[in-house]
């Protein structure tokens, strides 16, 4: 969206910096919409009366309600049924276009396709529920009253991805609308809805650093122009570092890519976790001294790669890259209508465990979720939603092949973003689907070649062709869940290694569901993962082993769990309630962080931390229990009921201290230097 370049400025404004001119405005479309959920005959028309209708904001979604909606198994119903279909929406807004300039009407998402109208003539059609879309509306604007009318549909489509998935599709306009007021002359934002500038760092050196920015350029004018192209980069104080400039002369009607090269000397480096430095990149088209458009975009310096071995790499450095898997950021009730604040909550909770990294499943994610990332320096892995199935058609892969186009387009830019993903989960192994994820793979490696690929395989064969397109390859593993043990992923990993020495992988799904309701300490058995016992005590247990295997494992060149949060999905119908996957770290309401989460800050945080385990387990079955505490200090004193301290020796980060309560209720303490944490058990011998 354009306004959000405005948000860095704001910073400069204050620092006393040169403020560019940003020639292209946009104008929010927010409030004022009719809405129906259904198909309404007739609605693209302008007189079309729907005045019965009801009065919405936009964002919006119409499955905001269905957030809880799964299936009963008592009644037969393994997956629950929400609405899928067509609906509605109409704005009538007044508008005064001017000379010489051109309006676009700026999409941020709707799922599935959109077709839209203005003032009843036909603008075009979007198939695709997460990327963001324009639509050229200068012809059909008109000075005075305008109608602006959207069918949005959300029904499964063979032409459009995704077909399958484990979360609900959310139909609406679940971004803001805006209209985009520019010159004739401007940066091309019909691009796929990107910004008209994309800037890579191609080569760097120590901390002498290479930067390639390509502009799209369109001209709209009947004659041609001749202008100059003004690129600076401004760093974090708003001081110009780096500067070029190219005059360029464009024909009428005419399109053109330019490129400009700049030189940073001395840079400084966006370094992840530890220090993401970001820079501004401001590049002006200037016609007789007169700025005509501006696009203001993130510059972190920075490179990333894979080595053979499996390294990650980070600026030619070896870089952990562990952390969760995001489902889109949601809220019951709302569905993805959601604020940058809380988006802002759930990155900063995954800052704070000690994250390296992200992998936003399976489509792309809201805006303000790559710039956080980019400000908290956590690497982002970001994906097409190719997801479990696929329809051999040329026009379903064409439709991803343009997902693909517009994912790079509108998130290239971000230094958070490390990898781009291909794919996840394709169930078979044929013809049609070793098609798609070739041209993904070209399409990808074509439009950026400074970032790797990767590709996440489930439910075939781990060395299947169609987990050989990518540049790396993920595994989405589960054992201890779903089969077998928790410990036998590193024997799996051992296993696979061995056979691909060459083949850098890692680990893009593991997890185990778990409900804050559900206490069990110890756990006798691994939980039917699709039962209604989900024991938090067990999803800890199982990220424990998970974890001390892994890491052990350098050759594995990520590992991501599933998932950060608990979310909706209308395919679960297991744990403490139906329509939710609650394999998450934290919950839906992100009011509890699980005791996994606490295990994974131990090990990732440089950040003093102390946690006692099961302290909701809050009713003992045993007087003899084990206190267990998390913690990244080396020593830890425990103490029951008052009484003295004693020491407990801190093996990989795991305090463990056995203690017999005393009949009734009992306090026990734990504390490692100026940390203090509590949990009160209670135990009695009769209910």
């Amino acid at each position: 969206m354009i306004q959000r370049s405005l948000r860095p400025l704001l910073g400069l404004l204050l620092a006393g910096a040169p403020v560019p001119v940003l020639a292209a405005s946009e104008r929010p479309l927010a409030e004022g919409w009719h809405f129906v959920k259904s198909d309404a005959a007739g609605a693209e028309a302008t007189a079309f009366d729907d005045r019965a209708w009801q009065s919405v904001s936009v964002p919006h979604t119409y499955n905001a309600q269905d957030s809880g909606i799964g299936g009963a198994k008592a009644r037969g119903e393994p997956e629950g049924v929400y609405y899928r279909g067509p609906a509605w929406y109409r704005l009538g807004f007044a508008a005064s276009p001017k000379a010489g300039k051109r309006y676009l009407l700026n999409f941020g998402g709707a799922s599935l396709k959109a077709e839209v109208w203005l003032n009843g003539r036909r603008l075009g059609q979007h198939k695709g529920g997460y990327g963001a879309f324009r639509f050229d509306a200068t012809e059909a604007l008109r000075s005075g009253d305008n109608v602006l009318a959207v069918r949005v549909e959300n029904a499964r489509d063979t032409q459009i991805a995704p077909l399958n998935g484990d979360f609900n599709v959310f139909g609406g306009l679940a971004r803001a609308v805006g209209l985009i007021e520019e010159d004739a002359l401007a940066f091309d934002r019909l691009d796929h809805a990107g910004p008209g500038v994309q800037v890579r760092t191609t080569s760097l050196k120590g901390r002498e650093a290479a930067v390639t920015l390509t502009a799209a350029l369109s001209n709209a004018r009947t004659s041609a122009a001749r202008f100059s192209l003004d690129t600076r980069v401004l760093d974090a104080a708003g001081k110009v570092v780096a500067r070029a400039s190219r005059t360029v002369l464009l024909g009428a009607g005419e399109k053109t890519s330019i490129e400009q090269s700049l030189a940073l000397h001395n840079a400084r480096l966006w370094q992840g976790v530890k220090a993401p430095y970001l820079y501004r990149v401001v590049t002006e088209i200037a016609e007789s001294g007169r700025v005509i458009d501006s696009a203001s975009v993130p510059l972190g310096v920075r490179t990333v790669a894979v080595r053979k071995d499996g390294t990650f790499l980070l600026n030619g450095t070896p870089y952990p890259l562990h952390g969760v898997n995001l489902q889109l950021p949601t809220r019951f009730g709302r569905g993805p209508v959601v604020t940058d604040a809380e988006i802002d909550e759930d990155l900063g909770l995954f800052a704070e465990m000690g994250a390296t990294g992200l992998r936003l499943a399976h489509m792309q994610h809201p805006s303000r979720v790559y710039e956080r990332a980019d400000e908290l320096g956590l690497l982002v892995l970001t994906e097409v939603p190719l997801i479990d199935d696929h329809d051999p058609s040329d026009a379903f892969r064409e439709n991803l092949v343009e997902q693909m186009r517009e994912l790079i387009a509108q998130t290239g830019n971000h230094p958070s973003v490390a990898l781009w993903g291909i794919g996840n989960e394709i169930r078979k192994s044929d013809a049609a689907s070793n098609r798609i994820l070739s041209e993904l793979q070209a399409t990808a490696k074509a439009l950026d070649p400074t970032r790797p690929t990767t590709y996440a395989h489930c439910c075939l064969d781990d060395s299947d062709p169609i987990a050989q397109h990518s540049d790396t390859v993920s595994y989405n593993r589960y054992f201890g869940w779903y089969w077998t043990n928790s410990e036998d992923i590193g024997p799996w990993a051992d296993a696979l290694h061995a056979k691909m020495p060459g083949r850098p992988f890692g680990v893009s799904e593991y997890g185990a569901g778990a409900s804050v309701l559900h206490q069990e300490d110890p756990v006798m058995k691994r939980p039917e993962s699709n039962g209604y016992w989900h024991p938090e005590q067990y999803q800890t247990d199982f990220h424990i082993k998970h974890w001390r295997e892994m890491k052990k494992r350098p050759f594995l060149w990520s590992s991501f769990v599933w998932v950060g949060i608990d979310y909706p999905s209308f395919k679960r119908n297991e744990g403490d309630r139906p329509a939710i996957n609650d394999k998450g770290l934290v919950t839906e309401d992100r009011k509890t962080r699980k005791d996994a989460w606490y295990w994974y800050q131990a090990n990732w945080s440089d950040t003093p931390m102390l946690h006692l385990a099961s302290r909701r387990d809050v009713n003992k079955r045993t007087q003899r229990v084990v206190a267990q505490a998390f913690t990244n200090r080396p020593e830890v004193e425990m103490r029951l009921n008052g009484g003295a301290w004693t020491k407990v020796p801190v093996d990989d980060h795991i305090a463990a201290w056995t203690v017999e309560l005393a009949p009734g209720s009992n306090r026990v303490e734990a504390r490692a230097g100026t940390l203090i944490d509590t949990v009160t058990w209670n135990w009695t011998t009769r209910p």
